[in-house]
């Protein structure tokens, strides 16, 4: 009896041993080793931040929240630890998705830009203290690094400390932004007197932001959210009118989400769920362009005829974004149905080639059933393939304008992504419904489209940028210009793109920097029905491609972004 429960003992230990044996070898597998770690970033302390955090051994996770801080610091009309974004995540071969979007404060009310006509009141939800809501950058970046990152948080967040202390070199850019928005900061704002020595080519320092930097770095999270920098924070909301409370400030959670998964031309798109638009948007776009291959094949990239198509399946992707989405913890978003591929080969069949659809027929496609360009979006890998796609925002450029006192905190006025009136567009010309409606504790609908895309586990591109609802068009535009196309990654970047919103009416957008479009060309679309709106801004690209091991990292022409590689 001895010896039969010792063999069965030995062959119990060989089976398991088998079995993890077999586990590592598949591990191995999903962790591809690559040449080099790379960052895309809006500007190039960014990217210096993550290339000094992977050098000391940190993961794509360290790099990515280093960035984060460090573009609080020099990249502050966007980056920020006042406003809030989304994280899509490849870690060890698996997909992750974090939302830390801003909240609507407990005190938000439905109609609360809404005048006694119930009509809006102009810039109560842009620039004022009735603007911002909850933000969610220091609880979401926390979250990630709690989970996955490698170095210690401190010395994460210690280059953007640097960077704080020691000062930036100010890019005209940046001072240009200031300019623009200085006269729109309310009352009693701090804006002006905080960025007065924001001159091009200066070095500017941020002491008061270093500070809170600091006790974020001691205290994690509750650096930010409890305590002296909470007390701050809601003093001078409540000084104002506004409101956020400390207890907004204290009940703020990052939500770990299902990322959005699909099937394209045998890669997996990785990509945002609700309260994002973006990725629904991006796989419907995919899809319909994919049902509709024989209308595309053999018209040149950018032609009339190509954007006329480009034009058809995005007014019916914003047509259902308008009327199906929003937050998922308060409505029910009908995602599968959304990206179902008999749903989208029907609204694709009712595309007209040759003429424009009347915009006023194109209604939401399911049968039983506002946001700001001034956002900012990076992209990391990490040497053993990991990968990290961030976008995050203020809304606008320096979000509602507000620097909180002794802490160089700039709120975000993310509250504009509400649909302040049900079936009025915002600023941006986006119609939102009721799914969007104001509510206390709800997140606004965003397009923010933090994406990767995959084969075999492997990490293939990652992608991201800013834009508003452009945002997910774009990506759109970069990702087939680089699988349909055969375009270099920096060629598919650096390409023009076109946009179609379903409303204005037959509007498309183009870029300042496509005036050298010819005549002709806006012509034959002018002869189809269309108009065009020229726009001073249409999105920042960061992406990273892993081609043969190598990460090739590309910035866009259109920021001041800056690319790294490290080994």
């Amino acid at each position: 009896m001895f010896y039969l429960r010792r063999t069965i003992v030995k062959c119990c230990s060989f089976i398991l041993l088998l079995i993890f044996s077999q586990n590592v070898i598949a591990l191995q597998k999903n962790n591809t080793t690559l040449d080099a770690g790379a960052i895309a970033s809006p500007d190039y302390y960014g990217a210096l931040a993550a290339q000094q955090i992977l050098q000391k051994g940190g993961n794509a996770v360290d790099a990515a929240v280093a960035t984060a801080f460090a573009l609080a610091v020099t990249y502050p009309e966007a980056g920020n630890i006042g406003g809030g974004g989304f994280m899509t995540l490849l870690m060890d071969g698996k997909p992750y998705f974090i939302d830390y979007r801003e909240v609507a404060p407990a005190l938000a009310s439905r109609d609360m830009y809404l005048d006694t006509n119930k009509e809006v009141i102009d810039n109560l939800s842009l620039y004022s203290y009735k603007a911002p809501g909850v933000p969610g950058t220091v609880a979401g970046m926390w979250s990630v690094h709690q989970r996955f990152g490698r170095l210690p948080w401190q010395q994460v967040l210690q280059p953007a400390i640097e960077f704080a202390n020691d000062g930036f070199y100010v890019e005209s850019q940046l001072a240009q932004r200031y300019q623009e928005v200085l006269g729109k900061a309310p009352n009693n704002s701090y804006f002006e007197k905080y960025f007065s020595g924001l001159q091009t080519g200066k070095l500017f320092k941020q002491p008061e932001l270093a500070n809170i930097l600091t006790l974020i770095a001691k205290q994690g999270m509750d650096g930010f959210y409890k305590g002296e920098t909470a007390k701050l924070i809601a003093s001078q909301m409540a000084e104002n009118g506004g409101l956020i409370t400390e207890a907004d400030l204290a009940n703020y959670q990052a939500k770990w989400r299902k990322p959005l998964i699909a099937n394209w031309q045998g890669m997996q798109i990785i990509t945002a769920p609700p309260p994002s638009s973006g990725g629904v948007g991006l796989i419907q776009l995919l899809t319909m362009k994919n049902i509709l291959a024989d209308e595309f094949k053999n018209i040149e990239v950018n032609s009339p005829k190509y954007i006329h198509l480009l034009a058809e399946i995005e007014k019916r992707v914003f047509a259902d974004r308008a009327n199906y989405m929003g937050d998922p913890d308060f409505i029910s978003v009908p995602v599968t149905k959304l990206i179902d591929h008999a749903y989208l080969l029907e609204r694709a069949n009712q595309v007209n080639p040759t003429a424009i659809s009347n915009t006023d027929e194109i209604q939401p496609g399911l049968s039983d059933n506002k946001e700001k360009l001034q956002t900012t979006h990076f992209s990391v890998v990490d040497k053993w393939g990991n990968a990290v796609s961030n976008t995050y925002t203020l809304n606008g450029w320096f979000g509602s304008a507000i620097v909180i006192k002794g802490t160089g905190i700039i709120l975000n006025n993310e509250m504009d992504d509400f649909s302040s009136k049900p079936g009025i567009a915002n600023q941006f010309g986006v119609v939102g419904n009721d799914a969007n409606a104001i509510e206390a504790n709800k997140r606004p609908l965003s397009s923010m489209t933090p994406t990767i895309i995959t084969k075999d586990n492997q990490v293939l591109l990652v992608i991201g940028t800013p834009g508003g609802s452009r945002i997910f068009t774009s990506i759109f535009q970069v990702i087939t210009n680089v699988f349909d196309n055969q375009m270099s990654l920096s060629e598919a970047v650096f390409a023009p793109r076109y946009h179609h919103q379903l409303l204005p009416k037959d509007q498309i957008f183009i870029e300042r920097f496509q005036n050298r479009v010819s005549k002709q060309f806006k012509q034959t679309l002018e002869d189809m029905g269309y108009n065009f709106y020229q726009q001073d801004f249409s999105g920042d690209i960061q992406a990273i491609q892993i081609l043969d091991n190598q990460p090739n990292a590309v910035s866009d022409i259109r920021g001041r972004g800056r690319s790294m590689l490290t080994n």
